[in-house]
């Protein structure tokens, strides 16, 4: 199985695709080979702050603690652990998360094997081996595998609380469905759908991907920030969070951590796309779901 890269630097990187290209090879894709990862750290472009948040060790030590919390059992269980430690670690802008060749060089260059061990597939019947999907390394932020978790503990989070964020890196489903939409941008319809879930109204795969499906649709005739109100987003709370990387300590593992400061979504917008949302979902085909009969 791949291994843990021997060599790692004090800081985090960049790495373009182009660069990536070279080190992800079959057997790496198949959970044989390691990244030679002295070569790799020669052509990545180390980032140039000295801020904590973004020294490499902080997130490998995650990696490791979850690798170690995790052993033994289904690794999509890692996701809802790890989603919120990630954002909380790392306290990134936006903008610094939408660059590509952080997350490249996080799943090639910190945790390659933290990738293969959560994304390799079962062998096929034929008997070839399990592989790891290229996307998974090089991918775009709903498929690539630590950028995934940190833009679902960014869209799910009700201000500093990461509990939405748990429930919906609790479904495959939502995360590989719900972080492809624009509408999941607004505040009040990603915490709707994390409590349809909560409420149990959708429990099934299937019955999340209808979901989502019947609301993206209908989000080209209902405007979903006027039938519920966002406040205004708070700048302030980000950089004073980001700031405060400086003197935090590592990201809980037994309790949630905590993150920016900034104000919670209204309720009352969160309930009044709930009940839209259900009314929706009653209506959406759900493959294998018996319709009801009427009278």
């Amino acid at each position: 199985m791949t291994s843990r890269p021997e060599y790692l630097p004090e800081r985090l990187a960049l790495l373009s695709d182009v660069q990536a290209a070279e080190y992800i090879s079959a057997g790496l894709l198949e959970g044989r080979d390691d990244v030679p990862s002295i070569a790799l750290n020669k052509v990545a472009e180390p980032l140039p702050d000295d801020e904590a948040r973004l020294g490499l060790h902080r997130v490998r030590d995650l990696m490791d603690h979850a690798l170690a919390k995790f052993h033994g059992e289904r690794p999509t269980a890692a996701d809802a652990w790890l989603a919120p430690r990630l954002h909380e670690t790392l306290r990134l802008t936006r903008r610094e998360a939408a660059e590509k060749g952080l997350w490249t060089y996080l799943a090639l260059g910190v945790a390659p094997d933290y990738v293969v061990w959560r994304h390799l597939s079962e062998p096929k019947a034929d008997g070839s081996p399990g592989r790891v999907a290229r996307d998974k390394f090089v991918g775009p932020h709903y498929k690539q595998a630590f950028a995934r978790l940190w833009w679902a503990a960014e869209l799910f989070r009700d201000g500093p609380d990461y509990r939405p964020a748990v429930v919906a890196c609790g479904s495959q489903d939502m995360l590989n469905s719900a972080l492809r939409l624009d509408i999941i941008d607004h505040r009040p319809t990603s915490l709707a759908l994390v409590r349809l879930i909560e409420r149990g109204v959708v429990r099934t795969g299937r019955e999340v991907n209808a979901l989502t499906a019947a609301v993206n649709a209908a989000a080209a005739t209902l405007m979903y920030d006027v039938i519920a109100p966002d406040l205004e987003h708070d700048g302030d709370s980000l950089r004073d969070w980001i700031a405060g990387a400086e003197s935090a300590g590592p990201s809980p593992r037994n309790s949630l951590p905590e993150g920016p400061e900034e104000e919670s979504v209204p309720d009352e917008a969160v309930e009044r796309l709930v009940a839209l949302f259900e009314d929706l979902f009653e209506d959406a085909p759900v493959r294998g779901r018996v319709p009801e009969e009427s009278g």
